[in-house]
């Protein structure tokens, strides 16, 4: 990554589909001494309203109400030269997790401090990979590094089992056995289980899918 000069003013983008973060978010440049570049409320609209982009780095929300990918969001801004700082509430895992792995240099959530998050900016800008407890935790957390191999039907057993289904229920959703549900249930715990996952319970396996983006917390 080629630093900036001394002298150059950090210049910064934002995506977010909140009017009043982008909003306080250009105020408070001026308070940092930041470039403020441009806005958007999706990567999408940011690129096509910004086609020879150029600034140093990009704050982005993980959530977008366009429903966009998150890793393709980071790729697709990481293409233009920037860095990307992740500014987001990060109440899910997996796509804190998705984010980091395509690249953004580290997580501020919206719980910290704008000033918490202009020196986050500073640090990136430096070429430095921030390192807290926020990206700790998703990283440690990365199923690349403990992944449980879960073959597609026991992914498809899981998300029913652990949504709420009974297992007779899981069942007669899949067309199977119950005596089979209940062996996709039961390997699913050994994988866990050999990888120091334990899923003990069903609250465990709940906990289990969330963590590897086979169930989503909104959608329980």
């Amino acid at each position: 990554m080629e630093l900036l000069p001394k002298d150059k003013p950090i210049c910064v983008a934002i995506v977010d589909d909140h009017d009043a973060i982008r909003f306080a978010f250009k105020a408070a440049c001026a308070d940092f001494g930041f470039e403020f570049c441009t806005s958007a409320g999706s990567v999408t609209a940011l690129l096509e309203e910004n086609p020879n982009l150029k600034c140093d780095v990009i704050v982005m929300d993980l959530s977008l109400a366009d429903g966009s990918i998150v890793a393709e969001n980071v790729t697709a801004l990481l293409k233009t030269g920037a860095q990307v700082v992740i500014f987001s509430i990060a109440d899910k895992q997996n796509l804190v997790r998705a984010a980091l792995k395509a690249g953004a240099a580290t997580l501020v959530t919206k719980s910290q401090s704008m000033q918490e998050l202009g020196a986050a900016i500073r640090l990136v800008a430096e070429g430095v990979y921030v390192n807290n407890l926020q990206t700790t935790a998703a990283i440690d957390g990365d199923a690349d590094f403990k992944t449980a191999a879960l073959s597609p039907r026991e992914r498809e057993v899981l998300s029913l089992y652990a949504s709420g289904f009974a297992l007779k229920q899981v069942a007669n959703e899949l067309n199977i056995k119950v005596s089979t549900a209940k062996e996709h249930i039961d390997r699913v715990r050994v994988k866990y289980s050999n990888i120091g996952r334990p899923a003990s319970t069903k609250t465990d396996l709940l906990v289990r899918a969330i963590e590897d983006g086979i169930l989503e917390e909104s959608s329980l």
